[in-house]
């Protein structure tokens, strides 16, 4: 195992069933309102904002999102991505209504072909849980790429550190769950998040709330 794939797992070993049974609690509504301040909700308008009945979502949590969130038909056709099988059970269950597919993987690697792409993506709060900075993180981009139709929508909420307001709290716990490499986000920035979605996709948009980021962007249309 290189340093990268080391620092992957570390960032993502934390989702124990044992953290994730207080996950919702302690991130969900402590956290996103008392020290992040971007409630859960704004994370979930933003979310139904970006979906279609075709969509894959990356970076699970425990599929809290996936529960609650408003997909605009009936007919559904989901797909998890995750490196925690914790995660992927998890969210699987919250999500059973759909029977979505199941998929293992580390977005920082190359992935397996996907035939049936997909016409929405979803990654809240993954960024700042991989290694690295901005530039070598946004190559799951890239590895997306092959997975998304042309004119598909990409979304997502990332916990800066850099160009946005952080108050005592946030900088204090930021820097314990830096220490422990539950984030990698030290060197994670406004500018740098915007300039790595512009040099790939169109419409973007970075809305801030707190310390967290809103992203959207429209995949490349050929031609």
């Amino acid at each position: 195992m290189n340093a990268d794939s080391a620092d992957t797992a570390a960032g993502q070993a934390v989702y124990t069933r044992k953290m994730l049974s207080i996950y919702d609690l302690w991130v969900l509504g402590i956290s996103n309102s008392l020290i992040w301040k971007c409630r859960t909700k704004h994370i979930l308008n933003w979310m139904n904002q970006n979906l279609t009945a075709n969509h894959l979502d990356v970076g699970v949590g425990t599929g809290y999102y996936l529960e609650h969130c408003t997909f605009p038909a009936e007919e559904v056709r989901l797909a998890l991505m995750d490196l925690n099988p914790n995660s992927l059970a998890a969210a699987a269950k919250r999500s059973a209504r759909y029977q979505p597919e199941v998929y293992q993987a580390d977005v920082l690697s190359p992935l397996p072909d996907q035939p049936r792409p997909f016409d929405s993506v979803s990654l809240n709060y993954l960024l700042h849980c991989l290694p690295g900075d901005l530039s070598t993180k946004a190559v799951l981009f890239d590895h997306l790429g092959p997975w998304l139709n042309p004119g598909a929508l990409i979304s997502g909420s990332t916990i800066l550190h850099q160009g946005v307001p952080r108050g005592f709290l946030a900088r204090r716990l930021m820097h314990v769950y830096n220490q422990k490499k539950y984030f990698t986000n030290t060197a994670d920035s406004l500018d740098e998040l915007q300039s790595q979605l512009v040099s790939r996709y169109t419409d973007v948009e970075v809305k801030v709330i707190g310390c967290v980021a809103l992203f959207r962007a429209r995949n490349h249309t050929p031609g």
